[in-house]
């Protein structure tokens, strides 16, 4: 018996207890050269090669890129911006959503709005972007609501420059909740009641964007707009926006990234036309707040012509048929500029429903105006 407990255990067992400790060691061992090489990248081929004799590609392959750091202006941005976006919404007893109007002059459908508004006072409020000439004006919603303006190009950063400055005089009134940008050309499609809880009862804003490879969409980035604008933030849409009022805030106050936009993105910049306008809000809004909007506009557009402008309409154009048809639409589609067009279709959700996409619409011309009136009057689809 003595013999016997003095016999060491066989061999195999010790091997059996060391397998996990090498399989923990290699594993480690792994783990600390795959950090090594994330944290210290290799400079060359030939130190990859010392190290391990395939590619560097196949390591850095498994890992995600590493954070690009920020400069001192772009923390500063980025810290307000989120301060603003965590910052609780402060309550109104009287919220009104502020309808702003970029026209060049007058504005031929302010009678069909003054049918929009009326019986709705305190509810809303109205200011113009006039930059070509002072409105004449044919409802008492619209007197004296006109903002200092500024000459706007088309294509160019002085169209975004008074949506700015719409949005700046806007949110001087701290009842002013949401905020509806609207051209000369723009009808409302549903009732006041309709617009104002469709906007008014969500957390979202109204922007459009999306990714566009083509040459109309990414095609248009400039690599000036490094480091703050990289390639792959780079979005468009339209840019017939509805935004919350923590979204106005932040795009009044936004200059360093409005900036590249105004620098850099140009019609005929590095030999491409790059439109600031339907460029610096989709962009700025995917890279600072993504979940932040709803990625389309409520603002409808006819784009089935094909050509560098929507389908205008006109007064044969106008029926029941037409604007229940537009009603009716619950998804946004958008449409790549490549060879190879790419159809994207999302529906429009609304506090995760399945709701019609459009509040208003564009291009209508001024003779449509008794059309509209009357079916706004008489239609109970209003």
């Amino acid at each position: 018996m003595k013999e016997m407990q003095s016999v060491p255990p066989p061999r195999h067992h010790r091997a059996r207890l060391k397998k996990p400790t090498w399989i923990i060691i290699l594993v480690s061992f792994v783990c600390v050269f795959l950090v090594f090489a994330y944290i210290y990248p290799l400079q060359n081929s030939g130190a990859c090669y010392i190290i391990l004799s395939s590619s560097c590609n196949t390591i850095y392959s498994w890992l995600p890129p590493p954070a690009r750091e920020f400069s001192d202006d772009e923390t500063a941005s980025r810290v307000v911006i989120k301060n603003i976006l965590d910052l609780p919404s402060i309550e109104s007893n009287n919220p009104k959503i502020a309808f702003m109007f970029m026209s060049p002059g007058s504005l031929p459908f302010e009678m069909l709005w003054e049918k929009f508004f009326e019986g709705h006072e305190g509810r809303f409020s109205v200011y113009i972007h006039a930059s070509k000439a002072k409105p004449v004006h044919s409802s008492r919603y619209f007197i004296n609501r006109e903002i200092r303006s500024g000459k706007v190009d088309w294509g160019k950063i002085s169209m975004v420059d008074a949506e700015k400055r719409l949005l700046a005089n806007a949110l001087k009134d701290p009842d002013n909740r949401h905020f509806v940008l609207l051209s000369d050309s723009c009808v409302p499609l549903r009732d006041f009641d309709y617009v104002y809880n469709y906007l008014m009862y969500t957390n979202v804003s109204f922007i459009d964007s999306f990714d566009d490879p083509g040459p109309h969409g990414s095609g248009r980035y400039s690599e000036h707009m490094l480091p703050e604008v990289e390639k792959k933030f780079f979005r468009k849409g339209a840019q017939w926006f509805t935004m919350k009022r923590q979204h106005a805030v932040i795009v009044t106050a936004d200059n360093l990234y409005y900036t590249k936009f105004r620098d850099y993105c140009r019609p005929g910049m590095d030999g491409r036309n790059c439109y600031a306008d339907e460029h610096y809000l989709p962009t700025f809004f995917h890279m600072l707040d993504p979940h932040g909007i709803a990625n389309w506009s409520v603002t409808h557009v006819d784009w089935s012509e094909g050509k560098w402008h929507p389908k205008s309409y006109h007064e044969q154009d106008i029926s029941y048929q037409l604007i229940k048809n537009i009603t009716s639409i619950t998804e946004s589609v958008h449409v790549t500029s490549e060879e190879k067009k790419k159809t994207m279709v999302m529906p429009c959700m609304w506090n995760g429903i399945n709701r019609p996409c459009y509040l208003f619409a564009r291009k209508f011309k001024p003779d449509t105006l008794h059309r509209m009136i009357d079916l706004f009057t008489n239609q109970t689809m209003f």
